[in-house]
């Protein structure tokens, strides 16, 4: 039996087989089996998740626009579209934090060849007015559009693109995935908002045949390192929890909506923090004055519930600290070198006597008018005149004084 699917296939390939012998010399006609062709071209893919496939339902954005599904939001477009509710108290802050980052390494071709979608899965609540609010809260600009519209239809829209779970109970519940897409061609991808910001900027970028975030130039497989740096959990942590809205020390040119996290270990009581930290939705339920004064520092945005338990928190408050030290270490170590560096400088500039020896000048001697000698013979007539007017004088001050005798 384990022959059996090679004679299959040599039979399916063969060409149709001739008169067979039977045991007795007669013949036995056959049946011709006819070769196998090859399938048929599919048809353009674009065409396949065209109009015939998504709805072209209708929908309203956040700034009151009116907006059919298929024929104004995706035909011939390059789009990112992800589901959000704006009461959500954690992940939906956190993945739109995330793609404002993305979305400011696209600015300059959002609107135009790149188009940022996110609907509403909660549009009994999320008006566009409610809407509108939320995009002030993060900054958001222009050709990014938040969207509502019936019950039915967004869910009809989710269902088609695949971003919907069979068990969804609550609004929570909703998947927390997004949806890239370049419909002219049927390329539909699949990705979490919480992927480096860069990689979804440069995914994007590819399908519009732009290169999005400038490439550094290649470097020799010699120069790379034997052995990567370890990353502790904190730093894990961190990094997929928090960057999407916090900094440790220097900018690094994509907008924040939270504060900058230097040296915060040290200026927050560490019990408030950690729990600041965990369970920040209790604390701003509760009326926390210092929760309630961040939540309307940084334009009111709600600190998310990160579902972190008391070990996960524990490991970010001590990464925090310690990239803080480091941090303020390179910054020490960078003013010492400033200085030295100036210091040697000052100690090779020269004296003050030194100064006046160099720039000293030594000039030719004037070009004068005239030769010495005609210069001193000239002195002397000046002088012999200047002599004979002094003589003059004298003579008539004397015959002046005899006859007033």
């Amino acid at each position: 039996m384990k022959f059996l699917p090679m004679i299959t296939l040599a039979l399916l390939t063969s060409a149709p087989l001739q008169a067979a012998s039977t045991t007795d010399g007669s013949e036995v006609q056959a049946p011709a089996i006819a070769p196998v062709r090859p399938p048929a071209t599919p048809a353009n893919a674009g065409q396949r998740w065209g109009a015939d496939y998504f709805p072209n339902v209708e929908l309203v954005s956040h700034e009151g626009e009116r907006l059919r599904f298929f024929d104004d939001m995706l035909k011939d477009k390059v789009v990112l579209i992800n589901f959000i509710y704006t009461s959500c108290p954690d992940a939906c802050p956190l993945e739109t934090a995330r793609l404002t980052e993305v979305y400011n390494l696209l600015k300059d071709y959002v609107g135009t060849e790149i188009h940022f979608y996110s609907i509403s899965v909660d549009p009994e609540v999320d008006t566009p007015e409610v809407l509108n609010e939320y995009t002030k809260r993060f900054r958001t600009g222009k050709g990014w559009k938040f969207l509502t519209g019936s019950k039915e239809d967004i869910k009809l829209v989710r269902q088609k693109l695949g971003m919907i779970r069979p068990d969804e109970t609550e609004l929570s519940d909703h998947t927390l995935s997004l949806m890239i897409g370049n419909q002219p061609i049927g390329r539909w991808l699949k990705r979490t908002p919480m992927d480096n910001p860069y990689m979804l900027a440069n995914t994007l970028g590819s399908w519009i045949k732009k290169s999005v975030v400038p490439v550094t130039p290649m470097q020799d497989y010699a120069d790379a390192p034997v052995r990567l740096r370890e990353m502790g959990r904190g730093e894990q942590l961190y990094r997929s929890r928090c960057t999407a809205c916090h900094l440790i020390g220097s900018d690094d040119g994509l907008p924040r909506v939270g504060p900058n996290l230097l040296g915060v270990v040290e200026r927050r009581e560490e019990s408030w923090l950690k729990r600041w930290i965990r369970e920040p939705d209790k604390m701003l339920a509760e009326g926390d004055a210092l929760a309630q004064e961040l939540y309307e520092a940084h334009g009111r945005v709600p600190m998310p519930n990160l579902r972190l338990d008391e070990s996960e928190v524990d490991e970010i408050v001590k990464y925090m600290s310690e990239e803080s030290a480091r941090f303020f270490e390179e910054r020490r170590k960078a003013a010492e070198a400033a200085a030295a560096k100036a210091e040697a400088a000052e100690e090779e500039k020269p004296s003050c006597c030194q100064k006046r020896d160099e720039l000293v000048v030594e000039h030719e001697q004037p070009v004068l008018t005239k030769q010495p000698e005609e210069q001193e013979g000239s002195s002397r007539s000046t002088l012999t005149i200047a002599s004979a007017i002094a003589g003059v004088g004298l003579v008539f001050l004397l015959g002046f004084l005899r006859i007033r005798r």
